[in-house]
């Protein structure tokens, strides 16, 4: 552990269970570069729950779930926000800082349910459907929240829903959020066919194998999960809400059925919680490094811009959703 130094030093203290000493030495030059260019800068970095831990516990200053990232961004004391996550989330930043820098890493940190569907697709559906409300989904891109009447996140999904108070609504893009939340609901869900590439690959049949070789597990599915996987588990809803349930029941064993850095970044936390890791990777995500995150603040790369006659039109169906 030489190589630590000492700025950095404090925090493998803190990800020392899901990072191992060899891998540390890797880490800490773009760790102390980055927080030297976030004083510099007055950089803030906004990291999703999905970020490896070395960006999650590091050098983040604000993390959680898309609809925890969308609130905190508004309130973000910096001239600079460089967005971890994926493209939609960077937009989303964009649109609630219209008057700061927002920097993504990787432009082609992308989204499978954002590229299901575009703006002309949406101006299709309220073609076919007239006056149905089109609520969409923050995992899109700001030309589709432009045509929509408000967004959701998987967290306050429903909630948004039951907001309109409509006997019929239009969900998009993700099909599997839109049943799981029709089941809970009697408002009619017209759904879209997208689907995200991590959580379509569980299956019902993962849970039942997983409680055969650990008696007693506690399973918890993402909401963009199949319905059958969701009707198996123990618990279904946001990363964050994932996350809390683990803090709140505090199980013995846990598996969370989502992308893979999610387990590593909640068992820093809970040191005494075994966590059973089988997941499924986001390549998206995972474009996200801490060297590409350091040549962002380095070199301003790459801005987000957005037209502004679909940045008016999408900030309000985001600022609505936050009200919700």
């Amino acid at each position: 552990m030489s190589a630590v130094l000492p700025s950095s030093a404090s925090l493998y203290d803190r990800v020392r269970r899901v990072i191992p000493p060899i891998e540390w030495p890797l880490f800490v030059e773009d760790i102390d570069a980055i927080l030297k260019l976030k004083r510099q800068r007055n950089a803030v970095i906004l990291a999703h729950n999905y970020q490896t831990p070395e960006i999650f516990h590091c050098v983040a200053d604000i993390v959680g779930d898309s609809l925890a990232l969308a609130r905190k961004a508004m309130t973000v004391d910096a001239d600079i926000i460089v967005l971890a996550g994926v493209h939609f989330m960077a937009e989303t930043a964009k649109l609630l800082n219209s008057d700061k820098t927002v920097l993504i890493p990787d432009l082609e940190a992308g989204c499978s349910l954002a590229d299901s569907i575009t703006a002309e697709d949406v101006r299709l559906m309220r073609q076919r459907y007239p006056s149905v409300p089109v609520v969409t989904y923050v995992n899109t891109s700001a030309a589709v929240k432009a045509e929509s009447d408000i967004c959701c996140t998987s967290g306050n999904a429903l909630a948004v829903v039951k907001s309109l108070g409509a006997p019929r609504v239009i969900m998009l893009p993700d099909e599997y959020l839109a049943k799981n939340i029709a089941a809970q609901t009697k408002v009619e869900i017209i759904a879209w066919k997208g689907r995200c590439e991590v959580h379509e690959r569980f299956t019902a049949a993962d849970i039942r194998e997983l409680r055969e070789a650990h008696p007693g597990i506690s399973v918890l599915a993402h909401p963009e999960c199949p319905p059958e996987v969701v009707a198996e588990a123990d618990f279904a809803g946001s990363t964050a809400a994932m996350s809390d349930y683990v803090a709140r029941h505090k199980p013995a064993r846990v598996m969370l059925m989502t992308e893979c850095s999610m387990s590593d970044n909640v068992a820093v936390e809970h040191p005494d919680v075994d966590f059973v890791r089988p997941c499924n990777l986001c390549p998206h995500m995972k474009r996200i490094t801490l060297r590409n995150i350091r040549t962002a603040l380095e070199e301003n790369r790459h801005v987000v811009t957005i037209d502004p006659r679909v940045a008016d039109r999408a900030r309000w169906a985001v600022e609505r959703m936050l009200f919700v």
